[in-house]
């Protein structure tokens, strides 16, 4: 089997659309937790990503495997620290896409600490932070909107 062509290019305004789309799949949604109060207000989604294309503190990228978008890259800023958040299509989990993704978006993104914060559940994810050197360094509780209750997130950080 062909190994796909895993490439990474800066999100563009005409991706949104396709992205938008991935944010719909209800198991992703759950797994992912923290998710916007209404994940199917495209006007929203369109909205603040947009703005956030033009944010200098955020670095956003497409993931695309030969040539097809399959998930979104990206580090942005909350609290003073750097923090990362991907998505990738669920039709492509479980490829090794995320974490060749994360791999090679840290090369090129040189922010340090950066964290990561994920899910109790969401063993796939966690397992992509640790592949990549994140350590996971506590955890925190908050509200995801995705499955309508409270629930635990695990930290991770990446030093070097």
């Amino acid at each position: 089997m062909n190994k796909p062509d895993i490439i990474l290019r800066p999100t563009k305004i005409s991706d949104l659309d396709i992205l938008f789309e991935f944010q719909l799949d209800e198991e992703g949604g759950y797994m992912a937790g923290f998710m916007p109060e209404d994940s199917t207000d495209k006007v929203a989604y369109l909205s603040k990503y947009t703005k956030l294309l033009g944010d200098p503190e955020v670095n956003n990228q497409t993931i695309t495997v030969n040539n097809i978008i399959v998930g979104s890259i990206a580090k942005f800023v909350m609290a003073n620290e750097a923090e990362i958040t991907y998505w990738i299509d669920r039709n492509f989990w479980g490829q090794g896409i995320a974490t060749t993704a994360l791999k090679s978006f840290l090369n090129d993104e040189t922010a340090r600490p950066i964290f990561g914060r994920v899910a109790f559940d969401n063993y796939g994810s966690q397992k992509v932070l640790e592949k990549c050197g994140f350590k996971k360094i506590g955890s925190d509780k908050g509200f995801a909107n995705a499955r309508q209750m409270e629930i635990e997130e695990f930290i991770y950080k990446l030093e070097i």
